[in-house]
């Protein structure tokens, strides 16, 4: 059961309307890495996990997310009062009415024209949201630590976007917003840890013979050695060449005797002629044949 309470989370103060800065702000609102991609993420995880403490805390942090959401909402609609109004009202004249509402440059005219000036569920270019940000794979070692790399992700975002602000009361609530990122890493972080062993994800250990086995596939200059690819954990293999299971590195199937000879006879209607030099349309585009013809 979700209640709503009318307040949000963290109060939300805006200097002056600026629908600039609204349209970066959608990033967080409708975007890849912004809160309702987060919530639904963690929301999706909390339902189908049966660890009671993963699911209280996926539970807990995809509700911060929605008020998240809130918070960020609230803001793009807050710097977009001013264009809202001009746009519905229209007391300016046509040329100053688009400068107003473009901003520095920004493509902000499209989500005032399209969306009123409110807070649609699109990232700052006017992609529409889409599912597929959402990357659970229902194993919580590999889960989690995915959620850690989107919580990073959210909190470059948010760097960013303070950034490109002077606006005291956008920049310090983009700021609180950028910090519970910090903290959902640390709580996923330990509940990751909490599960022993949990590398490598899932059940299986896989192959021994190659778990611990670099191969330089990049040749040239430079070749960096590091704590990836040497030390005691790791066989370096200089050049590595086909097949490294031993085998001659070829595909194979094993047919039934009819599917083998309908293969063949396709096989031979389709086959090409190398001697041949057919005259082709581009040939005959081109005018070169015209004295053969």
């Amino acid at each position: 059961m979700f209640i709503h309470n009318k307040r949000l989370q963290y109060t939300v103060r805006v200097a002056a309307p600026n629908p600039g800065l609204a349209n970066l702000l959608l990033e967080q609102f409708g975007g890849a890495q912004g809160e309702l991609a987060a919530a639904s993420r963690y929301f999706t995880q909390a339902l189908s996990e049966d660890d009671p403490g993963r699911k209280d805390l996926l539970m807990d942090i995809a509700t911060e997310e929605l008020s998240h959401l809130e918070i960020i909402g609230s803001i793009i609609v807050m710097l977009n009062k001013g264009a809202k109004g001009k746009m519905a009202e229209g007391v300016e004249q046509e040329g100053q009415l688009y400068r107003d509402i473009n901003g520095a440059g920004n493509d902000s005219h499209i989500t005032s024209l399209l969306y009123g000036a409110g807070a649609p569920l699109i990232n700052s270019a006017g992609v529409p949201w889409t599912a597929a940000y959402i990357d659970t794979i229902g194993e919580p070692t590999a889960d989690m630590r995915s959620n850690i790399a989107a919580e990073a992700r959210a909190k470059i975002v948010y760097e960013r976007l303070m950034n490109v602000t002077d606006d005291p009361g956008v920049k310090e609530a983009l700021g609180f917003l950028m910090t519970r990122e910090i903290a959902h890493q640390m709580s996923f972080e330990k509940a990751l840890h909490s599960i022993q062993p949990n590398f490598p994800q899932g059940k299986l250990p896989g192959m021994p013979e190659f778990t611990n086995v670099y191969f330089n596939m990049s040749q040239g200059e430079p070749s960096v050695r590091g704590p990836w690819n040497q030390g005691d954990d790791w066989e370096f293999v200089e050049n590595p060449t086909p097949a490294v299971d031993g085998g001659d590195g070829m595909a194979s199937v094993q047919l039934s005797e009819k599917d083998e000879a309908l293969l063949m006879d396709m096989k031979a209607r389709t086959m090409s002629n190398p001697e041949s030099n057919p005259t082709t349309g581009a040939d005959l585009g081109s005018g070169m044949q015209s004295d053969k013809l």
